[in-house]
């Protein structure tokens, strides 16, 4: 089985009311996908989306041809990409949906086959006021979550505060809650500063009171030392990782003791090739494996193929927040999205490869290129 071609597609889903992300001050009135296939000479075709495969135009030649179950050696080559040019991890993601397939196993199995499963926990994304927000906590509640991250950036920590103390009134110990701080990175057209240490350190004990899980990017994604200094200074759980982009910049923030949990994205970083090793790093040294899904559907279902059949993660990133953010606009892509059950799992089948169809009819009615 050779590879006989590589197809890259570009989609948007245009919607009103637009959803407004909390990490981002420009409201989003669109939601674009890139959709990458694998197609061989056997008639086995691979899928995998993510980032826009930027710099990768020109470099087809070094995997036509070649066998398409040749992974780490296809990994090194989008490694050598990922360098010189962009993420172009999405035909990580495909080649592994190829190689399922081709196989007739699921990915999950195929990563080690540890569970067919993995419980999600609802990640929100926009700042409701303490009422509002306490009301989507309860109906979070109501259909399976047992955990609930909440989305800080509401212009002063303490406003913040206020949110998530509402909610843990409201819904006591029923829900496990975690709190991005969203500190770590911006978007190009928002430039304010970062927290500092002591920042981070109030913060912290405000989460401890209420009984946080984690408090996730509290620092800029660059301050190793501060993280490190805040981890031993707090008990609330440190996380981070979610933009980083190169390997071994998780092999640092590990030996540094700078995090307490990992979470890089399959579709961002690494693809499931290159974040099999940062897992298996994680657990070596007691740490909390878990990927940042913010992404559309087939994402979410690869860091859910990696996270099953690897890791032992309490629970995995699910984003939704309706009415903005639906399952219907994040995977709009697909025939079915992707859904958790009444208990808040997300169960995989067993299924060749990722498990998912394209809705080819509503990809062919938001293709821009």
């Amino acid at each position: 089985m050779l590879i006989t071609s590589i197809e890259i597609t570009h989609h948007r889903l245009r919607f009103e009311p637009p959803f407004r992300a909390s990490w981002d001050s420009k409201p989003r009135h669109h939601w674009d996908a890139t959709i990458v296939r694998v197609h061989t000479d056997a008639g086995v075709t691979g899928i995998g989306s993510g980032d826009l495969m930027l710099g990768f135009a020109g470099h087809e030649h070094l995997f036509v041809g070649r066998d398409p179950l040749a992974i780490e050696r296809h990994y090194r080559t989008l490694n050598h990409i990922n360098f010189h040019y962009g993420r172009c991890w999405p035909l990580d993601l495909a080649l592994w949906d190829l190689a399922g397939k081709a196989t007739g196993q699921p990915c999950w199995k195929l990563l080690g086959g540890l569970s067919d499963r993995v419980r999600a926990y609802a990640s929100s994304g926009t700042l409701r006021d303490p009422g509002a927000m306490a009301e989507a906590a309860e109906r979070y509640l109501s259909e399976g979550f047992r955990a609930l991250k909440l989305r800080f950036q509401r212009g002063d920590w303490r406003d913040d505060i206020r949110a998530l103390e509402a909610v843990r009134a409201r819904v006591g110990d029923k829900l496990e809650l975690m709190v991005d701080c969203n500190q770590g990175w911006r978007l190009p057209q928002d430039t304010y500063a970062p927290w500092g240490l002591k920042d981070a350190i109030t913060v912290a004990r405000h989460l401890e009171r209420l009984g946080v899980y984690w408090m996730e990017e509290p620092l800029h994604r660059g301050d190793r030392e501060g993280m490190k200094r805040l981890r031993q200074m707090v008990d609330v759980r440190v996380a981070g990782g979610e933009m980083t982009r190169e390997l071994y910049e998780f092999r640092d923030l590990i030996a540094d003791g700078c995090l307490d949990v990992l979470q890089p994205d399959a579709a961002l970083v690494g693809g499931i090739t290159g974040l099999r090793r940062v897992a298996l790093m994680a657990q070596e040294h007691n740490m909390v494996f878990t990927p940042h899904t913010w992404g559309n559907g087939i994402g979410l279902v690869a860091n859910i193929h990696l996270t099953a059949g690897l890791c032992d993660a309490p629970f995995l990133e699910f984003p939704y927040d309706p009415p903005e953010w639906d399952l219907d606009r994040r995977d709009y892509m697909m025939a079915e999205p992707c859904r958790v059950n009444a208990d808040g799992w997300v169960v995989l089948s067993d299924a060749p490869g990722m498990g998912f169809s394209l809705d080819e009819d509503r990809l062919a009615a938001t293709r821009i290129v």
